[in-house]
C-alpha cells in the first residue's frame, strides 16, 4: 500500500509517495479543464518489491518526478542508483501557509554525504506549478543532483527548450546487450542542432519530437547555452491538449537529460511494457556517468560547465525547481519562448497570443 501525502491549492493537487519521495500524482485544473501529463510506471501500484526492483526501490515506485542525489550511479557513497533521496522513506515534518497556498516539508530518513536533506513542496491558488526545493543541511564533499520528471506521451508530442549549446550521448549505450534491450542512438555522439542527433544506423533523430523510434531505450544530454537566464523545457501533447513545463535556474542546473523510454528493455520490471515515456531531467551532472565522474575533471567542467554542487558543512544549500502543466487551446502548436514578466510566466508561440501564467519567480531564483 503506497503511503501518499497530499497537498492542494485552487487548481492543483499533488501527492508524494512517502516510501521513496516520488510524486505519485500532479493534477492541474485550469479554465474548466483538467490535465495530468506526468508518468506513473504500470507496476507502481503492484505489491512491492516488484520483480527486478528488489535492490532499487526507485524503480518499484517509478512515478512523476523525484530528486536524485547523487544522479545515476552511487559510486562514492554506498546507495542505490539515484541515491537515497529517490530510494528511502521521507517523514513529514510539518506544513505552513504561504501566500495563497501551502508548503509541506519532509525529511529524508537517510543522510547523504553526512547531510540532512529536506524536501519542501509548495502549491498556490491559481498557479499551475509545483514549487520544489531540496535543502542540504551540513554534509561534506560534492555531489551531482537532478530532478527526474517523466511524461506520458501515448499519442506523441513535441518538445521545446531554452537555448542549448549542444546535445550529446554518453560513451556507452543504455542497453549494450541486445538480449536485454535495444538502443538506436549513436554512442557517443554530439549535435548542435537538436533535430540532427546521429543514430547508430547512420540516420538522425529529432529530439524535438516524440517518438523518435520504436522499441528502444535511449538517452541524450542537453547543455544549457551560456547566455540563458531561464532554463526551460516545454512538452506539448497535441492529442491530449496540454503543455507540461519544467523550469530551472540554468546557473544551478545547467544540464537536461532526455530519457526516451519506449519499450526497449525486455527484462523485469520493464518487460517491454514501459512505453511512450519521456524523462526531462534537469541537473548539475555529468550525463549519467555517476557520482565519481561528476566530481572529477570531465569534458563539461573543462569548458566551464559545473557538474556537481558542493555541500556546506556549516550551512545549507538549496536546489529549487518548478514543474507544472496547463490545458492549451488547439491553435497552440509550438512554443517559441518562455520568459518571466514580474509575477507571471509568459509562454509565447511563434504566432498568436501569448499565454500568461501566475508564477513565483523569487522562488525559482532563490530569493526567499
Amino acid at each position: 500500500m503506497v503511503a501518499t501525502y497530499g497537498l492542494e491549492a485552487k487548481g492543483i493537487r499533488v501527492g508524494i509517495d512517502l516510501d521513496v519521495g516520488h510524486l505519485a500524482y500532479l493534477e492541474i485544473e485550469r479554465d474548466g479543464r483538467r490535465t495530468a501529463p506526468f508518468h506513473r510506471a504500470p507496476w507502481a501500484d503492484d505489491a512491492r518489491p516488484v520483480a527486478g526492483t528488489e535492490d532499487a526501490p526507485h524503480l518499484a515506485s517509478l512515478s512523476g518526478d523525484f530528486f536524485c542525489a547523487p544522479f545515476a550511479a552511487s559510486d562514492v557513497e554506498p546507495a542505490p542508483a539515484h541515491g537515497w533521496s529517490a530510494n528511502a522513506p521521507w517523514t513529514p515534518i510539518g506544513s505552513h501557509a504561504v501566500e495563497g497556498g501551502i508548503c509541506a516539508r519532509f525529511e529524508l530518513t537517510r543522510r547523504i554525504m553526512g547531510a540532512r536533506l529536506i524536501k519542501e513542496l509548495s502549491v498556490r491558488d491559481g498557479h499551475p506549478f509545483l514549487y520544489q526545493r531540496h535543502i542540504f543541511e551540513g554534509g561534506a564533499g560534492a555531489i551531482p543532483v537532478a530532478n527526474h520528471a517523466m511524461l506520458s506521451l501515448p499519442s506523441g508530442g513535441r518538445m521545446f527548450f531554452s537555448p542549448k549549446r549542444w546535445a550529446e550521448t554518453p560513451p556507452d549505450p543504455l542497453e549494450p546487450d541486445p538480449r536485454k534491450g535495444r538502443t538506436i542512438f549513436q554512442y557517443p555522439a554530439q549535435a548542435v542542432d537538436l533535430r540532427q542527433l546521429p543514430l547508430a544506423d547512420g540516420g538522425t533523430a529529432d529530439l524535438t519530437r516524440y517518438p523518435v523510434g520504436t522499441d528502444h531505450e535511449d538517452l541524450a544530454m542537453l547543455v544549457e547555452a551560456g547566455e540563458s537566464k531561464l532554463g526551460w523545457s516545454a512538452v506539448l501533447r497535441p492529442q491530449e491538449g496540454d503543455l507540461a513545463l519544467m523550469l530551472k535556474d540554468p546557473r544551478l542546473l545547467p544540464a537536461t537529460v532526455l530519457w526516451f523510454s519506449n519499450g526497449g528493455r525486455s527484462y523485469a520490471p520493464w518487460s517491454g511494457r514501459h512505453r511512450a515515456v519521456l524523462g526531462v531531467e534537469d541537473g548539475c551532472i555529468y550525463s549519467i556517468a555517476g557520482h565519481r565522474a561528476s566530481i572529477e575533471p570531465n569534458p563539461l567542467t573543462q569548458v566551464g560547465v559545473p557538474t556537481a554542487i558542493r555541500l556546506d558543512p556549516e550551512g545549507s544549500i538549496a536546489i529549487n525547481h518548478v514543474i507544472g502543466a496547463i490545458p492549451v487551446p488547439n491553435w497552440l502548436t509550438d512554443v517559441a519562448s518562455i520568459s518571466i514578466d514580474g509575477d507571471f510566466i509568459i509562454v509565447a508561440p511563434k504566432a498568436g497570443a501569448a499565454i500568461s501564467l501566475p508564477f513565483d519567480a523569487a522562488f525559482l531564483f532563490g530569493e526567499n
